[in-house]
């Protein structure tokens, strides 16, 4: 198995800066309430975080698929710890595959009452698309490979402390 870095830690570091900045630009007089979907998605939501206005409201949710369940269907497990009825709601995730995480939170988020509701993403694979869902915030688009590191763990749980994104490839 060959690893490769995909993304080094200077281009994150200076991509989520960005994305910082134009979240702050189109949420400018709003408080924002940064939604993280766990595990994957918290390393990249407190580098984000940590960019954005200091009352800025932080929570998370934790979606899970069982292989037991239809495809698509989805179970969230959510214990919000702030009320998000009426807040400026940004849902951060690490990677937009099919769609069909995000979307189903972002139904559900919309069922709570938000005010407003926009999607960020560190990596977008489209060609892993299965329903019709776009991230209004993207860090990176990549190819339909298996990616690991900043937050995402490879098929053992490993390597999410790797400060890149990387990918395995066969050789």
């Amino acid at each position: 198995m060959k690893h490769t870095i995909m993304i080094d830690e200077r281009s994150i570091a200076e991509r989520v800066a960005s994305l910082a900045e134009q979240i702050c630009n189109d949420y400018k007089g709003k408080q924002i309430a940064l939604v993280a979907v766990s595990n994957g998605a918290f390393i990249f939501a407190a580098d984000l975080f940590r960019k954005l206005p200091h009352d800025t409201y932080f929570d998370s949710v934790k979606a899970s698929s069982y292989k037991a369940a239809k495809r698509g269907e989805l179970v969230l497990k959510e214990t919000f710890n702030i009320d998000l009825n009426g807040k400026h709601v940004l849902l951060v995730d690490d990677i937009l595959d099919s769609g069909v995480t995000l979307s189903n939170i972002a139904k559900y988020l919309e069922s709570l009452g938000v005010a407003s509701l926009r999607t960020c993403v560190m990596l977008d694979k489209p060609e892993g698309r299965v329903c019709d869902f776009h991230a209004d915030y993207i860090g990176f688009t990549i190819p339909n490979k298996y990616v690991y590191g900043y937050g995402m763990d490879d098929e053992f749980g490993l390597l999410r402390g790797c400060p890149y994104i990387g990918a395995k490839e066969e050789e």
